[in-house]
């Protein structure tokens, strides 16, 4: 399996664990929730969903209203759900922390599912993506030291806004894992409390902004 079929399967059984979707539904929400899969296809799709059917971890169910004839070709809705065997699958990938999870693709998808990852989980991916962008960034400058008389001034700019950008997920990511480590603490001293937060997928640990609003992943990381 690719690394970006193996993306998309955990995406797709992570949002049909919030509930059951037509693929209509489905490939809008991998859009607008998931930036990663802007560009992708029904010919993407539904493959990846009839091999998750032929897994046992959906099942197809027909009815409600039609959806558009251009779109699917078919007159009747498919409503894909997940099955037990489904749920099961995708904690195991959910459990995943190592280096897959830090790339760049990789790392915005996992991140949308924080919400229903460990605690634990969430620090080592936090801490793999920022070693990651670290090494990155470290490279990122000595190649800029060495290159830099060779290069014009445009092209000069547009390697400092990558550093820049990286800079800025570094320090967002410094602030994540803050934040969770902080919540860890709140554990210690309150273990009851706490783990009933940790059953139901708790992400408190995480920042807060002006206005109540939660960081995301950078939108302009460069690769």
């Amino acid at each position: 399996m690719s690394r970006r079929s193996g993306i998309l399967e955990f995406a797709v059984l992570g949002l049909l664990r919030e509930s059951p979707m037509h693929g209509y539904e489905l490939r809008k929400r991998l859009n607008t929730s998931l930036g990663v899969f802007r560009a992708f296809s029904y010919g993407t799709l539904y493959p990846c969903l009839k091999a998750l059917v032929a897994n046992g971890w959906l099942t197809e169910e027909t009815g409600g209203s039609p959806e558009p004839a251009s779109l699917t070709g078919r007159r009747a809705k498919i409503v894909y759900r997940l099955t037990a065997e489904g749920k099961s699958h995708f904690e195991e990938l959910l459990a995943h922390s190592g280096p897959d999870a830090w790339e760049d693709e990789h790392f915005g998808v996992r991140f949308a599912f924080f919400g229903q990852t460990s605690r634990d989980v969430r620090m080592r991916v936090l801490e793999g993506r920022r070693s990651r962008l670290e090494e990155r960034l470290e490279k990122m400058r000595t190649s800029l030291a060495r290159s830099r008389e060779r290069l014009d001034d445009y092209t000069l700019e547009l390697q400092r806004h990558g550093m820049e950008s990286v800079e800025r997920e570094v320090r967002w990511l410094n602030e994540l894992i803050e934040s969770e480590r902080a919540g860890r603490d709140q554990r210690a001293v309150d273990p009851a409390e706490q783990h009933q937060k940790d059953t139901s997928g708790d992400a408190d640990g995480l920042p807060r902004r002006r206005g109540g609003s939660r960081p995301g992943p950078s939108d302009d990381t460069t690769t």
